[in-house]
C-alpha cells in the first residue's frame, strides 16, 4: 500500500461528471483516480456532480476533494469557490488560476507579460468569423473557454470562412495556426517532468486525445537539448504566472526548421486527463512515481483559501 494505514482515516470525495462538454472524460478520470486513492489507503467517495453539490458535500463531510472535473463549471473557478466557501481543501488550481487558465485570451496576456510566445489571436463574434477572414489562413478557431480540443476549426489558405455549429458560443477565438510538433511538459508542484512528443494523424483534436490509437506518446521526446530545456521552463514559467497548484499541463508547437523560434506555448489545462495512460501520469511515471502515489501527493498537497 503506498500510503499505509494512516490514510485508510482520511475521507477523500473524487468530484467527476459534472455538466460540461467533458462530462465523460471527466468520468474516465475520476473513476480511475478513486481506484488509485482506494489502492493507496483512502476512503473513497465517487460524486457525479450536479447542482446539488454543495448539499451533498456538506453532507458527506469530506477530508479532501479530489477534483477530476473537466471543462466548465468544474475547471473554470466555479467548483473551486464552492469548495473555498465551504473549507474544503481540494486539488489543482485555485479560483484565480483556473479562471485566468480556462479564458484563453485571458491566458494569453498572462503569458505575454511573463515574455512567453504565443501566436497572434483575436476575440471575434461568430458571425463575423462566418462572414469572411479575420486573421490570414492558417488559422484555428475555438471557444474562448472550453477544453480538450472540444469545437476546434481549422481554416487552411484557399478554404472559405468557416461554417461554425450552433453549438459555438457568440464570441470565438481566432489564433494564427502554429504548424510543427505537438509537445507537452507537466508541472507538479514547483517542478516541470519531462516532454512528451505527441505523435498523431493531422490534428490532436477530440478524437486523437481519448480514442484508442488516436495517438502515441514518446517520453520523453527525443529534442535538442535547447528545445527540452525551453519547454520545461516555459511550463513552469506559466505554472507560477497563471498561479496554478498542484498539477497542471503546458502544450506546445514546435516548428522544428525554426529552432527556438518555432516554439510555440498554445495553453496550460489545470486539470490535465488523469488515466494511468493519460499524458500527465504517463510523465510522473517516466520519474518514477506510480498512478496510486501521484494520486496520494495530489490529495496531500490538498489545499483551500488560494
Amino acid at each position: 500500500m503506498a500510503g499505509g494505514s494512516s490514510r485508510a482515516a482520511s475521507t477523500v470525495a473524487v468530484l467527476m461528471g459534472g455538466p460540461s462538454a467533458e462530462r465523460e472524460v471527466s468520468l474516465v478520470s475520476g473513476r480511475a483516480c478513486a481506484a488509485a486513492l482506494r489502492e493507496a489507503g483512502y476512503t473513497v467517495v465517487e460524486v457525479d456532480c450536479g447542482h446539488d453539490l454543495p448539499a451533498r458535500l456538506a453532507e458527506l463531510k469530506p477530508d479532501v476533494c479530489f477534483n477530476a472535473l473537466h471543462g466548465r463549471w468544474g475547471e473554470d473557478g466555479c467548483v473551486q469557490g464552492i469548495l473555498e466557501w465551504l473549507r474544503i481543501p481540494y486539488t489543482h488550481s485555485g479560483v484565480l488560476a483556473s479562471a485566468l487558465a480556462m479564458d484563453k485570451a485571458k491566458a494569453k496576456e498572462v503569458y505575454t507579460a511573463a515574455g512567453l510566445p504565443i501566436v497572434q489571436s483575436v476575440l471575434a463574434r461568430r458571425e463575423d468569423v462566418a462572414k469572411g477572414h479575420v486573421l490570414p489562413p492558417p488559422y484555428v478557431v475555438k471557444p474562448n473557454n472550453e477544453g480538450s480540443s472540444v469545437g476546434v476549426y481549422i481554416v487552411h489558405p484557399g478554404s472559405n470562412a468557416p461554417r461554425l455549429a450552433d453549438s459555438m458560443p457568440d464570441t470565438v477565438m481566432v489564433e494564427t495556426y502554429a504548424p510543427g510538433r505537438e509537445m507537452t511538459v507537466t508541472v507538479m508542484g514547483d517542478r516541470a517532468l519531462c516532454v512528451t512528443d505527441i505523435i498523431t494523424e493531422g490534428w490532436y483534436d477530440f478524437d486523437a486525445k481519448y480514442k484508442t490509437g488516436g495517438s502515441r506518446h514518446v517520453v520523453p521526446a527525443v529534442l535538442p537539448a535547447e528545445i527540452t530545456e525551453a519547454c520545461l521552463d516555459y511550463a513552469l514559467r506559466a505554472h507560477r504566472a497563471l498561479g496554478c497548484r498542484g498539477v497542471s499541463r503546458t502544450d506546445f508547437r514546435w516548428d522544428e526548421p525554426r529552432g527556438l523560434a518555432g516554439l510555440i506555448l498554445l495553453e496550460t489545462n489545470t486539470q490535465p486527463g488523469m488515466t494511468p495512460t493519460s499524458l500527465a501520469p504517463e510523465q510522473a511515471a517516466y520519474c518514477g512515481m506510480s498512478f496510486p502515489d501521484l494520486c496520494a501527493w495530489m490529495v496531500e498537497d490538498a489545499s483551500c483559501n488560494r
